[in-house]
């Protein structure tokens, strides 16, 4: 039997699938060189009759959105080096050294992932209002800096670390942060560029958490900041998509930057014994 029709059929839905996907994407992008008014011409066009930069010349100088771009930089930066930092040293301590309670520990660390994140937003808001951080882009930071799923992230893949290899470091006179700095971090590389993307997307593109944390404009991350465009200028769909367009369009270039050490970090293990 010929697969050769199967396999056609199957790519043929496979690209269907594809530029349905793409498409949302694709007519936002064509909006936002529209005039205004043109994306709700009836039939609806797919590409502008007269392509104009004139909904981005008024974002960035008129309503000021490099001010809510550098917002977002900060907290998604930060939140992902932070991130990193703490992952790493929690991940590798699960899961190279030993201490009393370990394995307890990280099961309860386990648990806490069915509880959904929205009922831990009450009592973190209250506690950062205590330390006078509401209202300041740390408040956006802090509550990604550490993260059950990233501690089990590089744990999972640091227990492939051989044993043998840091015993070898620890006889040479190594001391534990020595060795996490030349051995470890190198072998959790693909790991940890995977845990930086996927906090990079959610750090960019979360809208409830700095929504209830900043309060003045000034401080608005593109996200919010861009809800609260739509309120104002609820008909002009054009502007919408140029906002729109201007925050995606970091989050598609470190996706297609890193894709291919993210793939990696996800399918294959560490050193092998």
């Amino acid at each position: 039997m010929n697969p050769r029709p199967g396999l056609l059929a199957l790519h043929a839905v496979l690209v269907g699938m594809a530029v349905l996907t793409l498409f949302p994407l694709v007519w936002m992008l064509s909006a936002s060189f529209m005039a205004p008014g043109e994306s709700n011409a009836l039939p609806p066009r797919l590409v502008p009759d007269a392509p104009t930069l004139a909904h981005y010349v008024a974002l960035f100088e008129r309503l000021d959105i490099a001010r809510n771009f550098a917002n977002s930089a900060i907290v998604a930066v930060g939140t992902t080096l932070f991130s990193l930092l703490i992952n790493s040293l929690a991940g590798y301590a699960f899961a190279k050294l030993r201490f009393v309670g370990r394995d307890r520990l990280f099961g309860l660390l386990l648990g806490a992932l069915v509880i959904p994140a929205q009922v831990g937003m009450l009592p973190l808001f209250l506690l950062l209002k205590e330390i006078g951080l509401v209202n300041s882009l740390w408040a956006a930071i802090i509550p990604g800096m550490a993260t059950v799923f990233g501690i089990f992230l590089v744990r999972q893949y640091a227990l492939s670390i051989p044993d043998a290899l840091l015993d070898a470091a620890r006889i040479d006179g190594a001391g534990e942060f020595e060795i996490y700095r030349t051995i470890v971090l190198p072998l959790l590389k693909p790991i940890l560029v995977t845990l930086a993307v996927f906090t990079f997307l959610s750090a960019w593109n979360d809208f409830m958490w700095p929504l209830i944390v900043l309060s003045d404009e000034a401080r608005y991350t593109l996200p919010v900041a861009l809800a609260n465009l739509s309120g104002e200028h609820v008909q002009d769909t054009e502007l919408m998509m140029a906002g729109a367009m201007i925050t995606v369009l970091p989050t598609i270039l470190v996706f297609l930057g890193l894709q291919r050490a993210y793939v990696r970090g996800l399918t294959m293990g560490g050193v092998k014994e």
